[in-house]
């Protein structure tokens, strides 16, 4: 049973993802906000029992990863679909993903033997997501009003992501010739952009249910 533990709350966090994002649209702030901390849990909890019992798989490898992107995706797009999130930020998330999702593709279509692994930049930008997702939520479930700390996180999360580039190597040796390539991809941001972003804690609608 603890074998399939890791890999069942992944997928239960894969489940939840869209779920989050339809309370979020919804208006049932306080109940998004329990689904996503349930989700974030469930992310270190997977993690840790992978690790303490060494029940890791291939297939966990990629549910684990794929489950927190759709999540904090789907979060990020209800986010600026009710107007608490910026576009640029949401264009620069899925910039990201999008960037690694292509260097990774492009390892597997042309064989490269390039071992992937998780950088740390990589990890603090999923880091400041969570906190900007949860923080966000927070606000909105308990009506709170408090724009220098959304900004402090929007400045993170700015930063983190435009730190991130995706460089791809490869080398393919044959009895004549050897062919180095490399192709990096990196996300800037303008500056005076985040200046230009202003969120207001406020409904145009009357209050939803929580």
């Amino acid at each position: 049973m603890v074998r399939h533990l890791p890999n069942l709350l992944s997928a239960l966090r894969l489940l939840a993802a869209p779920f989050a994002a339809l309370l979020i649209v919804q208006g049932h702030d306080i109940a998004a906000l329990l689904v996503f901390a349930g989700a974030g849990a469930s992310d270190g909890l997977d993690g840790f029992i992978a690790r303490r019992w060494g029940v890791t798989s291939a297939f966990g490898a990629w549910l684990d990863p794929a489950a927190d992107k759709l999540l904090m995706l789907l979060c990020f797009g209800a986010l600026f679909l009710i107007g608490m999130t910026p576009l640029w930020l949401v264009a620069l998330v899925v910039a990201r993903d999008l960037a690694i999702a292509c260097g990774w593709l492009a390892i597997k279509l042309f064989s490269l033997p390039i071992a992937t692994q998780p950088l740390f930049v990589g990890k603090a930008s999923t880091l400041v997501q969570v906190l900007y997702i949860f923080a966000t939520l927070l606000l909105l479930a308990f009506d709170l009003s408090a724009p220098r700390l959304t900004l402090t996180v929007q400045r993170a999360a700015e930063t983190s992501e435009a730190r991130v580039i995706h460089t791809i190597s490869s080398c393919s040796c044959s009895s004549r010739c050897s062919t180095w390539f490399s192709s990096s991809v990196e996300v800037h941001v303008p500056a005076g952009m985040l200046c230009d972003s202003k969120i207001h804690f406020c409904r145009s609608t009357p209050p939803r249910s929580s």
